[in-house]
């Protein structure tokens, strides 16, 4: 057995151990973009453009793209089958049946609709159509597939896991790379959390008990930025090397979050929310990688730009494109793409949001027993 895929077994093995005592999801629904999309944006055909669906996507555990923007499995995956269920099908996938879960996730997906960003003369940055909204939409086109009255859903539902998100960081990313200022994408920052807290409270009105609502990424510290955006000296965190400004941006909208679950809490007490966290593991991989197994080093990607400039991304040579190439052994990387995260890196995260400490509270606390 490969040393990667040894990791991999005895990381699940870890996360599965704690779920014997814990109860058992009927079902999980999973919404988000391309942190979480297990192929929507595949299942009509491979676009032209879309490097995330080739080879090496895929090769860690599948060993092959499925659509997944990662070398394997990510974190919802390992959340589905540490609750001892099927992988989530693609909701848009043809003949498959989702009462045991859907991911509704598309990769490019934003929280806000497109209209919100034409309005600001950014509707050209924006290329796909699956808003959180638009997911919604596709739930309840799902939902006669699963259940066949409003109180056979209600109670159906109330025996599944809903998880919203991330949502953000695409909304974030159309000022940003239209080269608009940093305090744009903060004015969005109130409009993206309010989008994300009527989408959950859309699903609780429907018999949505236990829900799961992540922040976003610690963005200053990915490669993609890091080569797009340059800073003076003081721009940079003195331990970390992430982009300050952009880490704030993600820390502001994180805390807005946050306390907007809060409020959501307090109108629905009956309902089980979980705050989870992206943020913190990343900055510890950043700080701390021997403990989780990754080399020391700048937050270069493992799949890039063969090796070209000093985080191994390129535009031009983005991993899956002519020309990129993948590091031998993604388990030693928490960083796959320079903009997504490795299989390894998203099983960390998994473990933190069912037994903590990346998660308010953990999934499994969070649950009836």
């Amino acid at each position: 057995m490969k040393p990667s895929i040894l990791v991999s077994f005895l990381l699940l093995s870890s996360i599965l151990s704690h779920t014997f005592a814990a109860e058992k999801y009927a079902a999980i629904y999973n919404f988000g973009d391309s942190l979480v999309d297990a192929g929507n944006l595949c299942v009509n055909g491979i676009p032209a453009y879309l490097a995330t669906a080739r080879w090496p996507y895929g090769m860690t555990f599948f060993g092959y793209p499925t659509g997944r923007c990662s070398d394997g499995r990510l974190v919802i995956d390992y959340i589905a089958q540490a609750f001892g269920l099927p992988l989530l099908p693609p909701s848009k996938a043809k003949n498959a049946t989702f009462e045991r879960g859907a991911n509704f996730a598309i990769t490019g997906a934003t929280a806000l609709d497109i209209g919100f960003f034409e309005a600001r003369g950014l509707g050209k940055t924006i290329w796909n159509s699956g808003s959180l909204h638009t997911q919604l939409q596709w739930f309840e086109e799902m939902k006669p597939s699963v259940c066949s009255s409003p109180q056979e859903c209600k109670e159906f539902f109330g025996k599944c896991l809903f998880i919203v998100g991330e949502f953000g960081g695409n909304d974030y990313n159309s000022p940003l790379f239209a080269g608009r200022d940093m305090m744009e994408a903060h004015t969005m920052i109130p409009h993206v959390i309010e989008s994300i807290s009527s989408a959950v409270e859309k699903l609780i009105e429907q018999g949505a008990v236990d829900l799961v609502v992540p922040g976003v990424l610690p963005i200053g510290c990915f490669p993609v930025y890091l080569t797009l955006f340059r800073a003076k000296e003081d721009g940079y965190g003195p331990q970390s090397g992430c982009l300050r400004k952009f880490n704030t941006l993600s820390w502001v909208h994180n805390s807005m979050l946050q306390r907007a679950i809060h409020r959501l809490r307090d109108k629905y007490p009956a309902a089980r929310i979980v705050y989870a966290d992206y943020y913190t593991p990343v900055v510890q991989f950043m700080l701390q990688p021997e403990k989780y197994g990754f080399h020391k080093q700048l937050p270069k990607a493992c799949c890039g730009a063969g090796g070209q400039g000093i985080y191994n991304f390129n535009l031009t040579y983005k991993c899956g494109d002519p020309g990129s190439a993948a590091c031998e052994d993604p388990a030693k990387h928490w960083s796959w793409d320079g903009i997504h995260l490795t299989e390894a890196a998203y099983g960390f995260i998994a473990k933190g949001w069912l037994n903590g400490p990346f998660a308010d509270p953990p999934i499994m606390r969070s649950q009836r027993r």
